[in-house]
Formats: C-alpha cells, structure tokens, sequence
C-alpha cells in the first residue's frame, strides 16, 4: 500500500544500548509515540544518526516497527548510501515493506559530480529496484552532504520517471531555492518538505506539503497542529512559538540535546546514548538545556510509551 504523503514527519532518534547497539524496544516505543501524536516516521535520516547504521541495521530496525503493526503507509525510511548496491537492498526492503516511500540522500562522498553523475545513480536504484509501488523522495542538504539536488535534475528525472519521484526534503536553507522548487515542480505532484518546522507555515503558504523537521521527535504535537491550521488567525504565533522552542535545542549539538530532553523527560539515561563519532552533551550542557526547557514550560504530551522496563 502507498498512500500520498503530507504533514509533519519526524527523523527517528535511534536509541542504543550501552555496547552502541541500536535498541529495537525503545526504537519501536518513540516511533509508537510519534505515530500516536500524527507525526510520520521518517527514520534513518540525518538525526537518526542514520549513516552511522549498517544496512543490515536498519532493516533490522524497520522489520521491528512493522512487526510491532505500526503502518508503514506513515514510514518514509532513509535508503541513501553511497554504495549503489547498499542503496539499492535498502530500497527493495523499505518498498516491500509497504513503505509510502523511502528518503534518499545523493551519493555525496565524490564531491563536485554531475547532474548526469546523480542521473545515473537514481537510475540505476530504479531500474533494479524495479517495482511499481517505489516512491522516492529526494534529499537536498548540500550544508552536511555537500552535494546538492539541482531542479534541472529533478527536472530530467520527472521527465523519466513521473510515477517513482515523489518529492523532496529540502534542508539546504535557501528559500528561493524552495519556492522555486515548488512553483516549478507542484503542479507534476511532487512534494515539497520544509527540512526544518521554522519555516512550516511560508513552506505552507507556497504550496509545499509540510516538513519532515528533527525537533518534531520532541514537540509532534505543536507542529502538526501548525500543519493543520496554517491558515488559522494565529498560525503566525504558533510559528514564532514553535521557532523559540527549535532555538532552545540549535544552542547544543542537535541530535544529543534531542536525547537529553528525552532522558530528562522520561527518567531514562539509555537516551543519551550516542554513537560514536558523536557525543552526548557533557555534564555542562546538560543541566543548562534543561534550565532553557523548563523556562519555556517545554513538556512531552504522553511520556510513558516512551518508556521501557
């Protein structure tokens, strides 16, 4: 089953174990949660610490999610690499698996490749994926991958493939990058996603459909109702709202302060668990993110399914 995808979409925290291995329970608890509060799955993404999972990791992790009778029909699992055939089994499995599609980064350890380089690479991901539900959503985030998505390459590959490429995560930061995209693209149905909910309601007002954003894996609820009323008289305050709590955790390491707020939310220190080459927050960092939180009255709506005995 593919169903059309819209809305908030949060990069999975991936949880591990005190050996670094990833932690199916508590994995399949937050995605349980996220899922609960209408918030999409988009794991193995960027703040899913997703490149530092092998393959086989993540099929292991998505198997779980959907053995648990979560809907993949709300999954849109990252299938990037930079290997062809890694990307390729890692496709095959997310699409199989019922997946509405599948998020995939470019190839970005060769920097300065072509459009006809990146061309050939979704080609050949396509053509030996080779089924009929496979729907692919781009990935553009040229500040970590240095390598970028170019809308004269979504062009050529619309043309070629109009039913596989879905849409795009746009993380680059480039606004008339985004509006461009979307007044060129819309209208072939494919989708654009916000990569970060701070600028949700102009992706909204432009025509896009919603963001796929990390801090929707602690504040789901606030910014899937700015997606459903992004038309309301208070849209604006629910943005500027939502802006200063994003502001909060960009002032620490992203993905670590993530796991702290989660940690000091549930009372469970196997969050902050990080796998190397990342860092938890130290013994500094913590204690004042956790002062930042509670001076905004920043709270997690349901705590106990993220907890596990």
């Amino acid at each position: 089953m593919n169903t059309k995808l819209s809305g908030v979409l949060a990069p999975v925290l991936t949880p591990f174990d005190s050996n670094l291995r990833p932690d199916h329970a508590r994995f399949v608890q937050v995605c349980r949660w996220l899922i609960e509060k209408r918030c999409g799955l988009a794991m193995f993404g960027t703040n899913s610490e997703g490149n530092s999972l092998a393959p086989d990791e993540r099929i292991d992790l998505l198997a779980a999610v959907v053995d648990a009778g979560l809907p993949p029909y709300r999954m849109l699992p990252g299938t990037g690499s930079c290997s062809l055939t890694d990307a390729v089994r890692l496709t095959q499995m997310a699409t199989k698996a019922g997946c509405a599609g599948v998020l995939m980064l470019p190839p970005f350890y060769y920097k300065n490749v072509t459009d006809e380089g990146l061309f050939s690479f979704y080609s050949e991901v396509i053509e030996r994926v080779a089924e009929p539900t496979l729907r692919i959503y781009l990935y553009h985030i040229p500040p970590v991958a240095a390598v970028g998505i170019s809308h004269d390459l979504v062009e050529r590959l619309l043309k070629r493939y109009p039913k596989v490429i879905a849409g795009i995560k746009d993380t680059g930061g480039d606004w008339n990058y985004t509006v461009n995209m979307i007044d060129r693209f819309s209208s072939d149905g494919f989708d654009v996603f916000a990569g970060t909910e701070t600028i949700l309601l102009d992706t909204m007002r432009a025509g896009g459909a919603g963001c796929i954003s990390a801090t929707a894996n602690v504040n789901p609820v606030s910014i899937v109702r700015l997606f459903d009323t992004w038309q309301a008289p208070d849209a604006l305050q629910q943005q500027e709202t939502l802006n200063a709590l994003r502001l909060c955790f960009s002032q620490f390491p992203l993905i670590a302060a993530m796991k702290s707020a989660i940690s000091w939310a549930t009372g469970d220190r196997n969050w902050l668990t990080m796998r190397s080459p990342l860092q938890s927050l130290d013994d500094v960092q913590r204690p004042l993110l956790e002062l930042k939180l509670r001076d905004i009255n920043f709270s997690m709506d349901g705590l106990e399914p993220l907890q596990v005995a």
